[in-house]
């Protein structure tokens, strides 16, 4: 933690002490730079309230969501939002606190199970489904005190549940294609940064509604990059933590070989004060059960000044190429990581075989897995709604549905056609052996070159347009190192690092071992303190409302 934000408490409680015979110094909170530890030293002082926090939040959504620049990143607010606050203000008030996360405006990817709100994994076929029960994970969040503010736009079935990724014929990646940031239920999500850019996927509403404003901090979840690449795309911090570390029942699936949920924030301490809530084993859940051991009660205390000191970071330039701008910044951040005392590696070579095996191993497993895992999702849901994949294929696909993602609806079709039960012999290889083989690739990697971390950028690309001017071509897309850290398990942290010329964020990637969040945190944390890279979204800049004396 920082220093002077580790003191705050204790000067405000010197300062409380003295009463009238010490001069009063007024603080303020701006939103846009904001801590959830300068929340709590605001809700401290007793002049700041939760109820008002949240109406500072709304009040973003409000200017910037369906108005103004329109950046669409939210399917549902929830109306209680107001009501939980002020029931959260009185436990204050009363000397409940639930701790650092009391009080603070979270917002959900609308693929995370919520009792009392709506959960369509970003499908119109899934509108109005009210799941059972939280996830684990927002059940978590919920007991901690944090405040729901919205449900948030994502790539409909988080992006590769229903895709032509991978795919030879031209014209079948046309037919397939879907726009950045669009889904049947959300429709298109815009970038803050430039409106004719998307999000990213899939938890591009997630990365969007953070970078603009609209609440503390955000879940997304993450199967072959879709933390890291809206985190990226967005210009804001997220992590992808070791499987395991953070329970996805209660998660609309993906492919749960590579599943994890992952919080998105614009300050590393945040992500670190999320994961403390959020951890624990949970039955329902076998992968977390390996998280026993390895679960900080903590992770702030990581968070320290000269974390990069001797750290051994290896460069991955088989990521880099594809972008002069990325690339600059990129420089300048291995620059700054030697300023910072980190032995540099540079650069690291990846084998030729795992590069080239990715995407096909992703694509294939998340295909067959999606096929089978989803219609084990939609058999807990109410009546009326499919009941399994092929419900969904056929309702996307009849005309009488209206649906809305001509793209998407091709692409479940293509996935039905491509899917492998999960009996079958091929499947059962990629699983169990290829996957083998990855992970003692990435393994042989990190004992050749004697790594605590590897840098690369996250995305190899800025933010790309809605709508590329050129019709998609085989084998792109595939430059990206994100699916490695889901083939392996291992946990990635995001950072922004600098703009673009054009002014769009470009961010780095400290992919470490399994469990090794609390050093990639401490990593981070360094380095963002030495950059403070991050940057407002130009088209949604501070409300007058934003600033709070007191």
């Amino acid at each position: 933690m920082n220093f002077k934000t580790a003191l705050r408490p204790i000067a405000l409680c010197i300062a409380l002490s003295f009463g009238a015979s010490m001069p009063a110094h007024a603080a303020t909170l701006n939103l846009e730079t904001a801590t959830i530890a300068d929340l709590d030293a605001a809700f401290a002082s007793g002049k700041v309230t939760s109820e008002q926090l949240v109406s500072l939040y709304l009040k973003r959504i409000a200017a910037y969501d369906k108005k103004g620049p329109a950046i669409n990143a939210v399917i549902t607010l929830n109306p209680k939002a107001l009501d939980e606050a002020k029931a959260l203000d009185a436990e204050r008030k009363a000397g409940k606190l639930r701790g650092p996360l009391h009080g603070v405006p979270v917002v959900l990817k609308d693929n995370y199970n919520t009792f009392d709100l709506p959960t369509t994994a970003g499908s119109q076929l899934l509108a109005g489904s009210l799941p059972p029960a939280d996830a684990f994970v927002v059940k978590k969040l919920r007991d901690a005190g944090a405040v729901i503010v919205a449900k948030v736009n994502l790539s409909e079935f988080a992006g590769s549940g229903g895709s032509v990724s991978g795919a030879k014929d031209p014209a079948v990646l046309k037919a397939g294609q879907v726009p950045n940031g669009f889904s049947s239920m959300g429709l298109q999500t815009h970038n803050p940064h430039d409106l004719t850019r998307g999000p990213s996927g899939s938890s591009g509403g997630t990365g969007a509604a953070i970078a603009a404003g609209f609440a503390q901090f955000g879940m997304g979840t993450d199967t072959g990059g879709s933390v890291r690449g809206p985190s990226s795309a967005n210009g804001i911090v997220g992590l992808k933590p070791t499987v395991g570390l953070l329970s996805r029942n209660g998660i609309v699936p993906l492919a749960l070989s590579f599943d994890t949920g992952g919080p998105m924030a614009r300050s590393v301490y945040d992500i670190a004060v999320a994961l403390n809530v959020m951890t624990g084993v949970d039955p329902a859940d076998p992968a977390s059960v390996k998280s026993q051991g390895h679960i900080e009660s903590d992770y702030t205390k990581f968070l320290k000044l000269g974390s990069l000191k001797g750290a051994r970071i290896g460069i991955a330039r088989d990521f880099m190429g594809k972008d002069a701008g990325t690339d600059a910044v990129i420089e300048q951040s291995i620059a700054t990581l030697k300023k910072l005392g980190a032995v540099v590696v540079d650069p690291i070579k990846y084998p030729d075989y795992l590069l080239e095996s990715k995407q096909p191993i992703y694509n294939l497993l998340v295909a067959s897995e999606f096929k089978a895992q989803l219609t084990d999702y939609l058999h807990t849901l109410k009546p009326g709604f499919p009941k399994n994949f092929d419900e969904i294929v056929a309702k996307a696909n009849n005309p009488a549905t209206g649906y809305r993602s001509p793209g998407k609806a091709y692409a479940l079709k293509y996935t039905a056609a491509l899917a492998l039960d999960l009996d079958d012999p091929q499947y059962l290889a990629l699983k169990n052996e290829m996957l083998a083989a990855s992970r003692a690739g990435i393994a042989a990697i990190f004992a050749k070159y004697k790594l605590d971390a590897v840098l690369y950028p996250t995305s190899p690309t800025p933010a790309t347009l809605i709508v590329p001017k050129e019709d998609p071509k085989p084998g792109a897309g595939g430059s990206s190192a994100t699916s490695f850290a889901n083939e392996t398990g291992q946990p990635d942290l995001i950072v922004p690092a600098g703009m673009t010329k054009e002014g769009l964020p470009v961010t780095i990637s400290f992919f470490g071992p399994a469990w090794s969040e609390p050093k990639l945190l401490g990593y981070g944390y360094d380095f963002e303190q030495a950059t403070k890279a991050i940057k407002q979204p130009k088209f949604t800049p501070p409300l007058p409302s934003d600033s709070i004396t007191y």
